[in-house]
């Protein structure tokens, strides 16, 4: 625990059984209380080595939803047992968990109810291998995005971040898409409802292993981001009524 407050990281996994091990080494379990794992229909045994490796909480889908269905099921499961603080960390060991501790001090101490683990301050990104069309598509899409949503954020891409109790139960994560574009209105929900967000430098690791989206659906994630990022204007302007929003 933090200051009496329950620690909870939830783990995305699909086809991770070669790297959850090295990840799950680094969670540091002195100051997280329980692990939830989400097995997306993985074809290896990610769900039995999660249990093997002492993980509390492995929830196997028979079917895979998806990456935003995914997290729906990690976020319900937290929420579930009493979690007042919710890591996102992936288990193909391209975020480090050592950032744990940094995040969870920063919701802890009620400075912040959100934090981004960002790979673009600094130059961790480029630096850890990510593919220079990925590095400009990401500027692209982020600049775009904070002009839209009237927000400042280094990245809208991270896939490591932490949220408060509160900010999950405000939000409708259950009414986002359940593919990859479930990150960004997620993100889109919780700026519209006037919650602030921190971001801390993080290095990042892209190998064989780790996952990765290709080019086509890189394509229809960014269409994605840049419509949630229009209809976010839109409904502040009372001009459309998402459920997303409600």
């Amino acid at each position: 625990m933090y200051k009496d407050k329950k620690v909870v990281v939830v783990m995305p996994a699909y086809n991770a059984a070669l790297t959850l091990e090295k990840t799950y080494a680094e969670v540091p379990r002195d100051l997280v209380d329980e692990v939830i794992l989400c097995d997306d229909a993985s074809k290896d045994d990610t769900s039995a080595l999660a249990k093997q490796l002492g993980v509390d909480h492995v929830i196997t889908h028979p079917r895979n939803r998806g990456y935003g269905g995914n997290q729906k099921s990690l976020y319900n499961k937290a929420l579930e047992i009493g979690a007042d603080i919710v890591i996102m960390v992936h288990p193909d060991y391209q975020y480090t968990p050592l950032l744990i501790p940094t995040m969870c001090n920063i919701i802890g101490e009620g400075l912040y109810p959100v934090v981004l683990a960002s790979r673009i301050l600094g130059k961790g990104a480029l630096k850890g291998g990510m593919p220079l069309y990925k590095y400009v598509a990401n500027r692209f899409l982020t600049a775009t995005q904070n002009f839209l949503v009237n927000y400042k954020l280094s990245e809208y891409h991270t896939g490591y971040r932490a949220f408060s109790r509160e900010v999950l139960e405000k939000i409708d994560f259950n009414a986002n898409d359940d593919d990859f574009v479930f990150d960004n209105e997620m993100l889109s929900q919780i700026i519209y409802h006037g919650f602030d967000i921190a971001e801390v430098t993080c290095p990042t690791k892209y190998f064989d292993e780790a996952s990765s989206i290709n080019f086509v659906r890189s394509s229809k994630y960014g269409l994605g981001v840049l419509r949630v990022s229009m209809m976010h204007r839109l409904n502040k302007w009372g001009l459309a009524k998402s459920k997303i929003y409600q």
